[in-house]
């Protein structure tokens, strides 16, 4: 059984928390196990949520979810790149699997709605991950 951390971001709730529901199901689909979820303030915190359960012994991958909606400047943008950089380089440091469930940016809160899979396949792309390199 694949043992998982989930970081999950707050903001847009209407839409992360359906992709919670979506990447709970997957594990379950699975037989994995999350073992601790993460609720944080927004996507550009997740680093460091991610970075506490990727240290864990009993965490074997860690997803990462959110939904980043554009605004009135390119701030979601700015957001989104800084953010998957550093989960790129948290997972690589750890060396485990940090999947990045991001939906945005660039797109309209029903866009944002269109795309709860999301959840599913961070959660699916970390169980394949830690098959893949076991």
């Amino acid at each position: 059984m694949v043992t998982l951390g989930l970081v999950v971001a707050q903001f847009n709730a209407s839409v992360t928390e359906e992709m919670q529901v979506a990447a709970e199901r997957a594990a379950a689909e699975r037989n994995a196990e999350i073992v601790e979820t993460i609720p944080i303030p927004g996507v550009y915190d997740s680093p460091l949520a991610a970075d506490r359960l990727a240290r864990r012994s009993d965490v074997e991958a860690v997803a990462v979810i959110g939904a980043i909606v554009e605004g009135d400047t390119d701030h979601d943008r700015v957001i989104a790149d800084a953010t998957a950089q550093a989960l790129t380089e948290l997972s690589l440091d750890r060396d485990k699997p940090v999947t990045f469930g991001v939906s945005g940016p660039g797109m309209s809160g029903a866009e944002a709605r269109e795309r709860i899979e999301k959840g599913a396949e961070a959660v699916n792309a970390a169980i394949d991950m830690v098959e893949v390199l076991a």
